[in-house]
């Protein structure tokens, strides 16, 4: 794994520092937000909307992810 810490550009590991320090349940309820927020413009007849608003759960929750990953695995 040393080849590819050494590959890693000094930005990546002062954003894997900054986001580790994030609680995991604010990447979860970042990503369930959207979901309900996409609920209610359903309920709400707005379907383009909701289906724009409920796309942005899976970034937000593959996100947490990763930082889980970072944490647990570490960056190397």
């Amino acid at each position: 794994m040393s080849i590819l810490r050494s590959q890693e550009g000094k930005g990546t590991v002062a954003v894997e520092k900054q986001t580790a320090k994030i609680p995991s349940i604010v990447y979860f309820a970042a990503g369930m937000i959207p979901l309900a927020a996409s609920a209610c413009l359903m309920h709400h007849k707005r379907p383009h909307a909701a289906l724009a608003v409920g796309q942005w759960a899976a970034p937000l929750l593959i996100m947490g992810l990763y930082n889980k990953l970072v944490k647990t695995e570490g960056h190397d």
